[in-house]
């Protein structure tokens, strides 16, 4: 165990100090700021770095997030004319288009970070008067500048990765440092290799290594006034380190792992590990514990491995997720689909007979992550999740004020409460709100990695990393929820001793762990390609829950799925403008 700890120090916080061999140029100083000489002023060259921090989403409340899960079998979009419902039925128009976006933000934040990175501007410019902090300082923004460019990269990946008509599995034009989008236009840059673009990802992270401190803690801080918390929201080594297990296990994943090189599980699995055990012993003495309960109104949480910066003070995800009868749209609506994805409070998936799921009393006794995570019919939004303290009650039933289809009402039934404030009430004089943020990697990211790239590199109970793939789902199942309650298998969970027992079973079970804890955080259509689940499995209908006047259940189908193509596309209006940009497959119907 002291050998393996000392390897997570070695893996975390290496190259810390600057290259011997490294000859810095003199550093630039400030000067009075005019369009000639803006790349000499240090706030615009810092702000190179700062604009792309910036470009990161803030709230789930968007296209990213919310409603990229209608795409999937997750959720259902009440508009028809949202662009992921008609993504998800095959309907969707060269206008509608919603991937543009997301190719263009993170093309334009691979600009910002090669201005600054290139010829070494960044780190060769002086920006604060005290020479200590601003070696520091210099060294972080450097950091962040190549951290940032992986992090861009690895989500263009994820999103547009795929395989051509021919069979090639290709990743996203590789730029060099001179592409800055107003003297360059992606049409001169074909596709890169899928394995290219990997390798690309990673060597960026080793890079930003290089350069980071080992984590934004104060305690840690060599000085507080530039590291530390004031860095909360930025890269470090940590997180980093939390990429590369990322990155090595969507390259691992059965669509873009033909060979099945098993040396990509196992490095997933040994980063996401090195997270873990730096959450268990390093933040385990300021504060996190596996079993606590996690908050997403909390963007200080313990759990956080690296997250967005704050966003104002909003209602608007309360004011998407909830119907018009307490002051909301009910644009979104979770599937049955994923309500039945949660087990029962034993640990048993309800399709099992020893779950004692009773389909006349579907929402008695359910995974406690279930409540945490749905509002059913007959639930209560509680105030600050105080019992008693009761603002409105669901009613989805036959001529109910949230019986589905009815104008500011899911088509489905269902409501989503997870990421939702409990102090948010419309009809308040006063209305309560809270800070959001997205957190993109978090403990539960690493855990759920960790187990699903060890299983396939070790199998589900070899602890050769410090953690076995059933321990790291242990976790996450018996952690406490956002209501305050105990998780499954405190004491005991026979299901998953059950799954362990054999490497595939305990695959599907990770699998649909990871649908539970990830549902509505835009990962369940990257999830499905990476897992190279194909569009007939996929195309599945997707059904809603009806209560009948006398308390009849039903589930009737809102609409079936039919998706066109096994991977996501890339931007129509990229492949147009360039005959070099070669398109997914199955995505040539427009052509």
């Amino acid at each position: 165990m002291r050998q393996h700890r000392i390897e997570i120090l070695l893996i975390l916080c290496a190259a810390a100090l600057p290259l011997s061999c490294e000859k810095a140029l003199d550093p630039m100083r400030n000067g009075d700021y005019t369009e000639d000489n803006q790349k000499d002023y240090p706030t615009v060259i810092r702000g190179f770095v700062d604009k792309a921090y910036s470009l990161l989403p803030t709230s789930y409340a968007n296209n990213e997030f919310l409603y990229l899960e209608c795409a999937t079998d997750n959720a259902v979009a009440t508009a028809s004319t949202n662009a992921f419902r008609r993504y998800a039925l095959g309907t969707l128009q060269t206008s509608d288009d919603p991937f543009g976006t997301w190719w263009s933000r993170d093309y334009d934040g691979i600009a910002y970070v090669n201005m600054f990175l290139r010829d070494r501007l960044g780190i060769n410019t002086q920006y604060l008067l005290d020479h200590e902090q601003d070696s520091l300082f210099r060294r972080n923004y450097h950091g962040d500048a190549y951290a940032l460019r992986a992090w861009f990269g690895y989500d263009l990946l994820r999103k547009f990765g795929g395989a051509s008509p021919d069979g090639k599995l290709l990743g996203y034009p590789l730029v060099g440092l001179d592409f800055d989008k107003s003297s360059a236009s992606l049409s001169d840059y074909p596709r890169a290799s899928f394995d290219d673009c990997v390798k690309a990802i990673l060597s960026d992270c080793d890079s930003a290594m290089v350069y980071l401190p080992c984590a934004n803690r104060s305690w840690l801080a060599e000085n507080t006034t530039v590291q530390g918390s004031a860095r909360w929201a930025r890269f470090d080594q940590v997180s980093v380190t939390a990429l590369k297990a990322l990155v090595n296990l969507l390259w691992a994943s059965d669509a873009f792992n033909p060979e099945g090189d098993v040396k990509r599980w196992e490095d997933a699995a040994k980063y996401a590990a090195a997270v873990m055990q730096f959450k268990l012993d390093e933040d385990g003495r300021h504060g996190f514990a596996p079993n606590n309960a996690f908050f997403w109104t909390d963007p200080n949480s313990p759990e956080i491995v690296w997250c967005s910066r704050y966003s104002g003070k909003s209602s608007a995800l309360e004011e998407i997720v909830y119907p018009s009868g307490f002051l909301g749209h009910g644009a979104v609506g979770p599937t049955q689909e994923l309500a039945e994805a949660f087990p029962m409070a034993n640990g048993y998936p309800i399709s099992d007979a020893r779950s004692g799921f009773d389909p006349a009393r579907p929402f008695d006794g359910r995974d406690p992550r279930f409540y945490a995570t749905l509002f059913h019919h007959g639930a209560e939004v509680l105030r600050s999740g105080r019992a008693g303290n009761v603002m409105y009650t669901f009613d989805v039933s036959e001529n109910g004020a949230d019986m589905p289809g009815l104008p500011g009402s899911t088509l489905t039934g269902w409501y989503l409460k997870k990421f939702v404030s409990l102090d948010w009430n419309g009809f308040d004089l006063s209305q309560q709100t809270a800070p959001h943020a997205v957190f993109f990697i978090g403990w539960r990211d690493m855990c759920l990695c960790f187990a699903e790239a060890a299983n396939r590199a070790f199998g589900p109970t070899d602890s050769s990393l410090g953690f076995s793939a059933k321990g790291a789902i242990a976790y996450l199942r018996s952690r406490t929820t956002s209501d305050g309650v105990s998780g499954l298998g405190r004491n005991t969970d026979p299901w998953l001793d059950e799954c362990a027992a054999d490497k595939d079973k305990f695959e599907e079970l990770v699998r649909n762990e990871r649908r539970i804890e990830t549902c509505f955080e835009g990962q369940r259509l990257c999830d499905l390609v990476r897992w190279g689940i194909p569009v007939e499995q996929r195309n599945v209908p997707v059904r809603g829950i009806a209560v009948a006047a006398d308390g009849t259940v039903s589930t009737p189908v809102v609409y079936k799925l039919n998706h066109v193509s096994a991977f996501n596309m890339i931007p129509y209006h990229e492949t147009v403008r360039s005959s070099a940009l070669e398109q997914n497959a199955g995505w040539n119907n427009w052509k």
